[in-house]
């Protein structure tokens, strides 16, 4: 078994474990590049092995700003970093959410294709008792993050050494082509940054998942 399925299996076994009767809503953080993104798609395939139609997954990048509102505030260039989302938004989608009491909910999904947040990308039904939330920001001590923590009923920070992320993220522009400047642009500029802030600035999670 390896590594990433030992982490879903904890994180499966512990929202499952959790009272039933009301929906039940797990938060997994962490910086780009982690493999929270990963995790929580595993996550909610495992809980759906064991139990059909019981878990959605809900990324919180559907929440990005547009670029043309991020062009207005000059933050186009920084787009990832915790000032270019709408956290009002997102927070307002969660208690939505963890209400339940709406037979659907359509919810905005990031179009990477497009670089854009498409709403109503994904659907939820009344009848999904698990949403697991993922995204880099969901735990962060700041005002007004720290109003989403107490949403969750299970909290999941992963962690990974800053020269492996490093590693990753350049591997990751490198695929989409980017040349050495832009590259260094993002790496130094905005991704290891925002990814070693969240990695200091989040609070103390339930689980902790290292992922070097």
């Amino acid at each position: 078994m390896t590594t990433l399925s030992r982490n879903a299996r904890l994180i499966a076994d512990r929202l499952l474990s959790l009272p039933r009767g009301s929906r039940r809503m797990a938060g997994i953080a962490g910086p780009p590049g982690s493999g929270k993104s990963t995790l929580a798609e595993v996550v909610v395939d495992e809980i759906n092995r064991r139990e059909p139609g019981m878990a959605a997954l809900f990324p919180m990048d559907g929440f990005h700003f547009d670029d043309a509102i991020l062009r207005e505030r000059g933050r186009l260039a920084n787009k990832g970093a915790i000032d270019t989302f709408d956290v009002h938004g997102l927070r307002h989608m969660l208690e939505r959410l963890k209400r339940n009491e709406d037979d659907v909910v359509a919810v905005p999904v990031f179009d990477r294709s497009i670089e854009i947040a498409r709403a109503g990308g994904r659907l939820i039904a009344r009848q999904t008792g698990i949403i697991v939330c993922e995204g880099n920001y969901l735990l962060m001590r700041q005002s007004p993050w720290d109003r989403l923590k107490p949403i969750f009923d299970l909290t999941v920070l992963v962690e990974v050494d800053v020269s492996e992320l490093r590693r990753r993220l350049r591997a990751r522009w490198e695929g989409l082509g980017l040349d050495e400047a832009a590259i260094l642009h993002k790496l130094d500029g905005n991704d290891l940054p925002n990814g070693i802030a969240i990695m200091e600035g989040s609070a103390e999670p339930d689980i902790r998942v290292i992922n070097n």
